[in-house]
Formats: structure tokens, sequence, C-alpha cells
């Protein structure tokens, strides 16, 4: 999945700027350690040079000033993958968040893999207790399908019932997407991203799109 990576790093500024991994999502099964080393070495095998990782692992240390700051200073906040309902709740109106919307105000990148990704948007789906939640809502109107060519493709249905009006993003293995400009997306990596629209498209079927390498959409 190097591509978007490399395209986050680029928006980030370049191979100079400050990269901050966020492992929380890793923390419940006391992964987050060996996630962020893991984390650390992937952006360092992509070139950034000036990676940290915050440890940033529960609600106490969300609200940790000097760690809020450290997110404030970076230029690519990066959320690791794990369980995304303990993500979720870790960061929900922290300091480290807040400090981390502060930073994208002023230009930098969000982003992340898997359970990162989804608490992202407006909606997750929480496999591990089967439930939709709130998500942090800084991608509104939409919900994260991680490993759809996996698993995630089983969750479409179910999640158009219950969020009919929300864009589902079906993201395969190996793929991303990334916001280049205001309300524009472009598919980087192998796969695909299956975008499936409900009510809000205009229409009282749902339909469903799919985009591959260098295609742009829109669905906000």
């Amino acid at each position: 999945m190097s591509e978007p990576d490399l395209r986050a790093i680029d928006l980030a500024g370049g191979p100079d700027s400050l990269v901050c991994i966020i492992p929380a999502a890793a923390a419940p099964d006391h992964n987050h350690k060996r996630a962020s080393q893991n984390g650390i070495r992937w952006f360092q095998g992509l070139g950034a040079k000036n990676v940290r990782a915050v440890d940033v692992i529960d609600p106490s240390s969300a609200n940790d000033p000097s760690l809020a700051a450290f997110i404030l200073n970076s230029r690519l906040i990066y959320l690791l993958g794990g369980f995304p309902r303990h993500l979720a709740e870790t960061l929900s109106d922290s300091l480290c968040w807040r400090a981390a919307l502060d930073a994208h105000r002023q230009g930098a990148v969000i982003a992340g893999s898997s359970a990162g990704a989804m608490v992202l948007c407006e909606h997750y789906y929480d496999p591990y207790e089967r439930k939709l939640l709130r998500g942090l809502n800084l991608i509104r109107g939409a919900c994260v399908l991680p490993h759809h060519n996996n698993f995630g493709r089983a969750w479409a249905d179910p999640l158009k019932r219950l969020i009919p009006e929300s864009t589902l993003l079906g993201i395969d293995e190996g793929t991303g997407m990334v916001s280049d400009a205001e309300g524009m997306w472009q598919v980087y990596g192998a796969g695909e991203v299956t975008l499936y629209r409900g009510r809000n498209s205009g229409s009282n079927q749902s339909q469903q799109m799919n985009y591959k390498r260098g295609e742009k959409l829109s669905f906000q």
C-alpha cells in the first residue's frame, strides 16, 4: 500500500516533514509498541526522515498536553489499524484529536489504515461488537468498509439499510484513496474502491460504482 502513503508524504510537505503515528487502535491487545515500530519502519522505508510514534493509547494519554503539542506540530498524522471502537473512544473530544484537527486546518494531512481509516468517517462499523457507531466525523456522510475484497464487502448490505443516506466506501486491500482537493479523491494502489450510494444520490435505489488506480471520485 505504498502508493497512497507516498502521496500522503508528498502532500504533507515531503520526506523531511514530521510524521506522527498514533497506535491507540493496537492497545487493547497490548500490541501498540510493536505496531508503532512497524509504522515507523514503514514510513522510513518510503523515504520519510522524521517519523515518531506518540504513546496515545487510552483517553488519559489522549489528553496529555505534551502529546497534543507534538501532534499539533506534525505534518502527517497517521492512525494505525486495530480495534476501531477503542481508537474512536480514545480520541473523541480529546486534546490530541483537537490538536490533530487544528493541524489539519493548518494544512497537515490526517490518514489511517483499516480501523484508522474507519473512525475518520461519520460512522464506522465495529465488527467485534457488530454495532454501527459514530466516528470522529472528519469525513462527513461516509462509512469505510476496509479489506473490501476480503471480508468488508459482506458489511455493505446491512449498512445500506442502517444508514441509507450515507456513502459506503469499500476499499480493497493494498489500496487507498487520497483527497487532493476539496471534495475530490483519487484512488491509489492495485485494487479498487467501491462506492455505494443510497438516497443521498437522488435516487430511491442504491447505486454502486467502482474506481481503479488513478481514477477520481467525489461523494460529499
